[in-house]
């Protein structure tokens, strides 16, 4: 995935202001989120844009789901969640031995480090359908 391809000006300028490597896995992470979205007949489309300058894709029956990569923290990058929504908590019930988590706000990855992307894959699903969903026990999953 080239950041050049990107149609929102910001987002794509915020994709080039990061260091190559993390680049390439913080654009592993927005494709995830595309897929997720095309592939749920339900979530429609995806807005993408910067939020807390932060790439951000939100869904019209959905929470935003953002990610990003800090300089204080160069080691590691991470996908953010509204941290008043129960989806951190629902995710760590679901994937604590799978995915590493920050607070109840983030899914933190290791940029040396793999992860399992069918639970991420999941994590995502569940925070583009957010608003169908929180009125369910473990937001139905």
């Amino acid at each position: 995935m080239d950041a050049l391809a990107i149609e929102h000006a910001g987002v794509r300028q915020r994709f080039l202001s990061y260091p190559e490597d993390i680049r390439k896995k913080l654009l592993s992470l927005r494709e995830l989120v595309l897929e997720v979205a095309a592939e749920a007949g339900d979530i429609g489309s995806l807005e993408e844009t910067l939020k807390w300058g932060e790439p951000s894709y939100i869904s019209r029956i959905g929470s935003t789901v953002r990610i990003d990569w800090k300089e204080k923290t160069p080691r590691q990058y991470a996908m953010y969640f509204h941290c008043g929504t129960k989806l951190v908590a629902t995710f760590r019930e679901l994937y604590r031995d799978d995915l590493c988590f920050e607070g109840n706000r983030a899914i933190v990855f290791g940029v040396d480090e793999a992860f399992d992307r069918d639970a991420l894959r999941h994590c995502v699903e569940l925070a583009l359908r957010y608003h169908k969903l929180k009125r369910l026990p473990m937001l139905g999953a």
